[in-house]
């Protein structure tokens, strides 16, 4: 996929994200800036969703620790290169832990 493709997929997922996290009911802040998704839980722990152009990949960054997701065309899905889960349903599991309650985030 080309940089420009790269970034309306990224900018998308942003939105996606954000939408989810609106979707799911929770108490989460969450702010956009410079391409940048920075989710804040009450604890004031984070979660920051980051686009790496260069490898065409999203990472993120949890307490739990630092993972990467590739865009899958075949699944149309980001899905982490660590262990093939999609990136909706890391995110879920990421929030769920610093919230300290289940959380479940869908593309919506």
């Amino acid at each position: 996929m080309n940089e420009s493709e790269f970034n309306r997929r990224v900018d998308d997922l942003l939105v996606e994200i954000e939408e989810a996290l609106d979707a799911c009911g929770a108490d989460i802040d969450y702010e956009t800036v410079g391409g940048i998704l920075t989710l804040t839980f009450d604890d004031d722990s984070k979660v920051i969703v980051n686009r790496q152009t260069p490898m065409r990949q999203v990472w993120v960054a949890a307490r739990s620790g630092g993972f990467h997701f590739n865009y899958d065309t075949a699944r149309d899905a980001w899905i982490s290169d660590r262990d093939g889960e999609s990136l909706f349903d890391a995110m879920g599991r990421y929030c769920s832990q610093q919230a300290g309650r289940e959380l479940v985030l869908r593309s919506v």
